[in-house]
Parts: structure tokens; C-alpha cells; sequence
């Protein structure tokens, strides 16, 4: 593999593609996290406005990276765009309405001081906290279980698959976990950015979503070896020739997806980060140190991602219908030339990105209290 040749682009991609979910699960995961926990961390008004406005600066500024990770799968992977947007199209409306909520309930939350009103718009925060994780955990879940599609000869997408299967107890399991993840980057976070009674119920929502992600992992790792089989490509593919998902032949069954794990060692650093990160944040969060809490929690978050996303390579898509029609990084891609120029605006833009979003938080970083809220009680959301 040659420095910027096909090969070396499609597997760039991956990794770009896996820092893009990754910097949406850190930082959305936060802001949904405590949208999630807001109508029960904020007994008062001014305690749930401690919890707003620790996100609301930033919860748009965060969304950059689903944008980016979506229009990276479009770019770089447009198969794979068609087809996961075809599987799982109500599944994503749902996702899509959810998060108009976020704008609306932030900018209009406190416009009226009607305690009504703005119980209305705190539970109308909690949704988009808690369905786009839930979505995407059910999604990830359902790729270790393949999804029912299949292409003709000429790559049109045909599917066997409805809303209601892609509700597999593994999937529903994923979905749990995904939102325990979030909790506790939320809490974690929480801590960092509040004081007082805010403070210490984020504490516990930590304890507990930190508690159910180390258990919660752990089953899933379970149910992945003991009950679900794993795919597997036969055989050598030419990994710089042009892309076709139909020119390859999937086993199934006769390894587990845990077998890259014995391929490549390394590999094993992913679910124990998952664990280590966890138990940290379980551990300071008791300790009351909720810098090194989140910490722990963005450890444990990254671990888990890098686990889904290690066990499942090369695929990124299995097909239950079709095993050998399922996507891999290798015949899903776009073309050489797309895949380059995007390759050196990634590394352009990516940084600037980076360092763009320290800058706000650094700039607007900072404890709330219910003390502040009442002194600049028109200037904050």
C-alpha cells in the first residue's frame, strides 16, 4: 500500500469517517446528554436554565460534526448513503423532526416567564436528548445483525426489511446503551459547568449511567460472541480495483465478529479503553473530580465506538439478504479522484474545525449557579 493510492485513500476514509462519528458522540453526546437529564437535574426554574445554558451556546456549533459525518458517508461512500437512507428512512424522519425541536426549544424556552410554557419546552428538549442516541444505537446494533437488502446487476438496491425488524432486542439493547453513553457524557460534562443541588443530582445521573454502560457493554460483548454470527470475506479481494460489492463472496457463521480481535491485536485496545473510561468516570464521579469524570467519560465513549467499528471491518454494511452483496470500505467507495481531493480538505478543514469549537468553549467557559442566572436573567437563555 503506497502512500495516496486507492487502497490507502478507501482505508483513510474509514478512519476520517470514524473521527467524524467520533467528534459527534463527544460533543453531541454531552449536549444530549443533559437534555436528557434536564426536567430531573433542575428542581426550579433557575436550576433547569443552570443545565440550558451549559449547552445552549454550543449545541449548534456541535452539530457540525453530524453534518460532516453525514455528507462524509454521502461523499465517500455513496452506496453505502443510498442504502442506509432507504433502510432505515423512518427511522431517520423520526431522528430528523426530533432535532427540530433543539432550535426552537432553546430560543423560545424563556421567552415567556409562564412556568407552563417553559415545563413544555424542558420536555421538549428531553425528546431530542434521548431519540437521536437511540436511533443510532438501534442502527449500529442492527449492522451486526445485517440488514435485508440486496443489489441487482446493474448496483440498483432492492430491500426485505421493514421499521419493526430493525426493533431486534440486540438492536433495542444497542439503542439502551448508546443512551447510557450519552447520560453519562452529559452528567460528566454537567459537573464541569454547574454548582450546588445541579451539581450534585448530575452526580448521581453519572453514577447511574456509567454504572449501566459497563453493564450494558458488557452484555452486548456477550450476545456478540455467544449468539450472533459474524461475516467474513473468502478469499483475497483486489483492494485497489474498481468498486463493486458484488464481486466477493461472504461466510457466514463460521466466525464470530469478535475474530478480528485474534487478526489484529492491537485491536483489543478498543473495548478495554470502553471499560477503563467508564469506570473512571464512575469512580471520580463518586470521588467528586468531574474533570477527570469526563475524561473517563469521553475515554469510555471512544473506546465503545472504536469497538463496534473494529469488530465490524472490513464491512460497514452487511446484508442479511445477500451476504456477499453486503458493503465493505474496500468496494463502497467513491472514486479515486473524489476520494483525494476530499482527503486533503478533510485535512485542511478538519483542524480548523478543532480549533474553531476550542475557541468557543474556551471563550465562554465558565460555572453557572442560580445566582448568575438571576444577575444576567435577560441575557441567558
Amino acid at each position: 500500500m503506497e502512500f495516496l493510492d486507492y487502497e490507502f485513500l478507501r482505508l483513510a476514509w474509514w478512519i476520517i469517517i470514524g473521527v467524524l462519528w467520533i467528534g459527534f458522540a463527544l460533543t453531541e453526546g454531552f449536549d444530549m446528554g443533559v437534555a436528557m437529564i434536564l426536567p430531573f437535574v433542575g428542581k426550579t426554574d433557575e436550576e433547569r436554565r443552570v443545565a440550558i445554558n451549559a449547552i445552549a451556546p454550543h449545541w449548534d456549533g456541535n452539530q457540525v460534526w453530524l453534518i460532516l459525518a453525514a455528507g462524509a458517508l454521502f461523499a465517500a461512500w455513496p452506496t453505502l448513503y443510498a442504502t442506509a437512507f432507504s433502510a432505515m428512512y423512518l427511522a431517520l424522519l423520526i431522528l430528523l423532526f426530533s432535532l427540530f425541536l433543539r432550535p426552537v426549544g432553546f430560543d423560545y424556552r424563556s421567552k415567556l416567564p409562564n412556568q407552563s410554557w417553559r415545563n413544555f419546552w424542558d420536555w421538549a428538549l428531553f425528546v431530542p436528548g434521548v431519540i437521536p442516541p437511540l436511533i443510532f444505537g438501534v442502527g449500529m446494533g442492527n449492522l451486526f445483525l445485517g440488514i435485508g437488502f440486496e443489489f441487482d446487476e446493474l448496483l440498483r438496491s432492492s430491500l426485505d426489511t421493514s421499521f419493526f425488524q430493525l426493533l431486534h432486542p440486540f438492536a433495542i439493547l444497542s439503542g439502551l446503551l448508546a443512551i447510557a453513553m450519552f447520560m453519562m457524557q452529559g452528567a460528566s460534562y454537567l459537573m464541569l459547568r454547574s454548582d450546588g443541588a445541579v451539581y450534585e443530582r448530575s452526580r448521581r445521573f453519572l453514577k447511574i449511567a456509567a454504572t449501566a454502560v459497563i453493564a450494558l457493554f458488557a452484555i452486548e460483548g456477550l450476545w456478540i460472541w455467544l449468539g450472533i454470527d459474524g461475516y467474513a470475506i473468502q478469499g483475497q479481494l483486489d483492494l485497489s480495483a474498481a468498486s463493486n460489492p458484488l464481486n466477493k463472496t461472504v461466510t457466514v457463521g463460521e466466525s464470530s465478529w469478535l475474530q478480528n480481535y485474534s487478526n489484529y491485536p492491537l485491536f483489543i485496545i478498543a473495548p478495554l479503553l470502553g471499560f477503563a473510561g467508564a469506570i473512571t468516570a464512575l469512580i471520580m464521579g463518586k470521588a467528586a473530580r468531574p474533570i477527570l469524570a469526563f475524561f473517563g467519560s469521553c475515554t469510555s465513549l471512544i473506546g465503545i465506538i472504536l469497538t463496534a467499528g473494529f469488530s465490524l471491518f472490513p464491512f460497514i454494511f452487511p446484508s442479511s439478504l445477500n451476504p456477499n452483496h453486503s458493503l465493505t470500505l474496500w468496494d463502497a467507495t467513491s472514486s479515486e479522484l473524489t476520494l483525494h481531493i476530499m482527503f486533503w480538505v478533510s485535512l485542511v478543514f478538519i483542524p480548523i474545525i478543532l480549533a474553531y469549537t476550542s475557541w468557543c468553549y474556551k471563550i465562554m467557559w465558565g460555572k453557572h449557579t442560580p445566582e448568575s442566572i438571576r444577575e444576567n436573567d435577560h441575557s441567558l437563555y
